[in-house]
């Protein structure tokens, strides 16, 4: 994912966080998604083993389309933390953008393995 698209994709989900549209941190995501409210998830690739361990496979359980982009410190800035491992949209609009916005990117080489959708 090339710069532009990565901010992009950062605004929406600080714009998510002012509308309490997202919900932020591992716990917060693993709720959302037994609750059955989670439309998306964005996980930060550089978050430590642990923390993806305890949310990614519930995703995967709960049929959840995932995001791997922004490191842990680009995504907690997005949300006004230090750093987060995982980022939760609960809003169907709003993930309907995301998905939209990171589908739309330009795939160029190497830049195309720093994002996957699941």
């Amino acid at each position: 994912m090339d710069a532009s698209t990565t901010a992009r994709l950062l605004r929406l989900i600080g714009v998510g966080m002012n509308g309490r549209l997202v919900v932020v941190g591992v716990q917060q995501v693993r709720d959302a998604a037994q609750r059955g409210k989670l439309k998306l998830a964005v996980i930060a690739p550089d978050a430590s083993h642990n923390s993806l361990d305890k949310v990614v496979p519930m995703l995967r359980a709960k049929h959840i389309r995932t995001i791997e982009g922004p490191s842990a410190s680009e995504l907690g800035a997005a949300v006004g933390r230090e750093s987060t491992a995982a980022v939760g949209v609960v809003d169907p609009q709003l993930a309907k953008g995301i998905r939209a916005i990171v589908e739309s990117a330009p795939v160029e080489g190497h830049a195309a393995d720093s994002i996957r959708v699941r």
